[in-house]
């Protein structure tokens, strides 16, 4: 890394709050992010990192698209279809609670001014459930990966667009919570996000490739081969967790919720490639 860059990462090119002080806005945080990476990789077009560390890493790539070929998710977006035609109980579906129907993936999550709190897709899906009379998921493995798996296919080529309202206090507090959180130290490793996909994307952490913040939620749920199945981002948010040796926190708490809702909005115009493939 030059001595710039180095430079403005530690000044705080994101805005991290220094000596109490809040930097940027949201938008300048995201506009300041693209800016990092295209100096950071400038022969690597902006949409690109929607593939995350594929997007620099060759040998990585062609593997990847090798799996692409024949996507071991495919049988999860069936089911998941499966599950959002068929009718609950009550007679009604999941297209009742969203009238856009399946293709709303790149509006999530949002905030939700009357509840106070970030609302997730995966957190949506539920309300739909139990306000029609249905169990609720498990948020991480299952089910729910079937219904997030159509819904972000049939999302693809949507631009990620996630709003924070001008002039409400609580949805910004909760992007800055997300922010926060991205890029404090925690575990016995004393680790934080940043230290990884903002300071090393593009070197290894062991045999993988670090990828870059922007894109990090584009492709999600994705099937891991280490899982031998598909996933929530959660789920993979808790296991980055457990890797610095830090007590992960509880799938769609408010903590996951809101560093859902900062990267997602660092994401903004990138368009949406799930459900994805991922070692």
């Amino acid at each position: 890394m030059n001595k710039l860059i180095l430079k403005l990462v530690i000044a705080g090119l994101l805005g991290i709050v220094i000596n109490n002080v809040s930097a940027s806005t949201p938008e300048q945080d995201r506009k300041n992010l693209v800016k990092y990476y295209e100096t950071r990789f400038p022969d690597i077009k902006l949409q690109e990192f929607a593939n995350g560390a594929y997007a620099y890493d060759k040998a990585g790539r062609e593997s990847w698209e090798a799996i692409e070929e024949f996507p071991p998710y495919e049988m999860f977006i069936d089911s998941g279809q499966e599950m959002w035609d068929t009718p609950f109980a009550n007679g009604k579906t999941y297209k009742d609670c969203f009238a856009d129907g399946p293709v709303i993936a790149h509006k999530y999550p949002r905030w939700n001014k009357e509840k106070g709190m970030v609302i997730t897709l995966p957190l949506a899906l539920n309300q739909c459930r139990e306000a029609n009379g249905e169990k609720p998921l498990k948020y991480k493995k299952g089910k729910i990966n079937d219904l997030l798996s159509y819904v972000a296919y049939e999302s693809r080529g949507k631009k990620t667009q996630v709003v924070i309202p001008k002039g409400d206090a609580g949805a910004l507090a909760a992007y800055e919570e997300g922010k926060a959180f991205y890029f404090t130290r925690r575990g016995q490793l004393n680790f934080s996000c940043a230290n990884c996909h903002i300071q090393n994307p593009g070197n290894k952490i062991r045999s993988e490739v670090l990828s870059t913040t922007l894109g990090h939620t584009t492709h999600f749920p994705v099937y891991r081969s280490k899982w031998g199945t598909v996933g929530t981002l959660h789920r993979r948010i808790t296991g980055c967790n457990k890797q610095v040796r830090a007590k992960p926190f509880k799938a769609q708490g408010k903590e996951y919720r809101n560093l859902e809702y900062f990267l997602t909005y660092m994401s903004n115009g990138l368009e949406l490639n799930g459900p994805g493939a991922r070692k």
